[in-house]
């Protein structure tokens, strides 16, 4: 008996809404398509998911899931990236949540006319894979190696936001915190032609060893890599530091900096006094803006001649 035209008619439905989704559905190895925007006519260019592409070692691509926060007006935007840290439990990894518009930090930057670009990088939150930034056991800790994989990425949003309408295509600002912000000092030691500034927030990595406060390890080994990215970080950048960091203490972001510096390295490194119950949290904290705001206005002057 042979089957009734409804039974082809679905087997058509079916194969039309196949080819729909292999459409749509995102690859980890293909190239972004154009971003578009989500939202209400009213705000569909001010906060735009976009799909980044990274490229590693072994040519193997992954789109880095992020988020385009933009100012009012129309004229191209000089472009932010905010690159968030790194949980110390492995299993949190995968919990990240990509930046909002909303928050605190990127509305400092929005309501001075600067464009956000938050992401989340190889190994966090919806971007997923394989966690790149691993710098191994303890004992033999290559922090090297972690901080150039995610400058990797940081690399990719610069290439990628620069070269969008809405963007200009240089004077990056790159603000890093925790491995965002060592992952910002390892940039610093690559060309970074689009880039006019670099941020540290708490920089650091190996903070809360098996998730103690105050543990960390191998800061000895985290001094030497600081000292390993010397002085081809010919960019100036400012570190700010908080005194109650349960991640990095004053005596271990000094360090860093002295061997930064001795190498030849160029940063201003800046601790201002306890915030919170943990100054780690300074730069995403309710009120933090208020401590670091000054510095940042400060820097961003004398790095960009005060203009947006």
């Amino acid at each position: 008996m042979l089957p009734s035209p409804f039974f082809y008619q679905k087997a058509i439905w079916l194969c039309l809404l196949l080819a729909l989704a292999a459409c749509i559905e995102p690859s980890a190895t293909a190239p972004a398509a154009a971003p578009s925007p989500r939202g209400n006519a009213a705000r569909e260019a001010r906060d735009q998911r976009h799909a980044i592409p990274v490229t590693n070692e072994s040519g193997r691509t992954r789109l880095l899931q992020a988020r385009l926060c933009r100012p009012a007006g129309e004229a191209p935007a000089r472009l932010v990236i905010i690159n968030h840290g790194s949980p110390p439990d492995a299993a949190a990894r995968p919990r990240v949540q990509l930046g909002s518009c909303r928050d605190a930090a990127a509305q400092w930057f929005l309501t001075r006319g600067y464009a956000v670009l938050f992401a989340l990088r190889r190994g966090y939150g919806s971007t997923g894979g394989d966690w790149a930034e691993s710098y191994g056991s303890c004992a033999k800790a290559d922090y090297v190696h972690a901080g150039l994989e995610t400058a990797r990425d940081i690399a990719a949003l610069a290439d990628y936001g620069t070269a969008l309408p809405s963007i200009r295509p240089n004077g990056v600002v790159v603000v890093g915190q925790s491995a965002g912000g060592w992952g910002a000092i390892a940039y610093a030691s690559r060309p970074h032609p689009k880039v006019a500034a670099f941020i540290v927030m708490a920089g650091g990595r190996g903070g809360h060893q098996n998730n103690h406060p105050n543990q960390n390890c191998r800061p000895d080994r985290l001094a030497e890599a600081a000292g390993r990215y010397d002085a081809t970080a010919e960019t100036p950048m400012l570190w700010v530091y908080a005194a109650n960091d349960s991640y990095f203490s004053p005596a271990i972001a000094t360090s860093l900096h002295d061997a930064f510096i001795a190498a030849g390295g160029k940063a201003t490194l800046v601790q201002p006094g306890p915030f919170g119950g943990d100054g780690h949290r300074l730069f995403f904290g309710d009120g933090g803006s208020a401590i670091w705001g000054p510095l940042f206005e400060r820097y961003l002057a004398d790095r960009l001649g005060g203009a947006t």
